[in-house]
């Protein structure tokens, strides 16, 4: 059973996976500022947002293909 998600998934779902990790983490940031850190920028937040979509994009495609593989059983 191979659950490693091909490239076309992986690179159809990437721009959704990097842009969640983007505004999570600038939301996330804005919450820090609560207890003293500071505020993320935009571009930082973007730029952070396409390192951290990489393993989410990774993990929520291997998740897709689980979930193919056993729907293909089931029938």
């Amino acid at each position: 059973m191979n659950t490693a998600p091909g490239w076309k998934l992986l690179a159809g779902l990437y721009p959704f996976g990097a842009g969640a990790a983007a505004v999570n983490l600038f939301f996330a940031s804005l919450v820090f500022s609560w207890v003293g850190w500071r505020v993320l920028t935009p571009y930082e937040s973007i730029a952070g947002g396409l390192v951290l979509g990489i393993p989410a994009t990774w993990f929520f495609a291997a998740h897709i293909i689980r979930l193919m593989t056993s729907a293909e059983k089931s029938q």
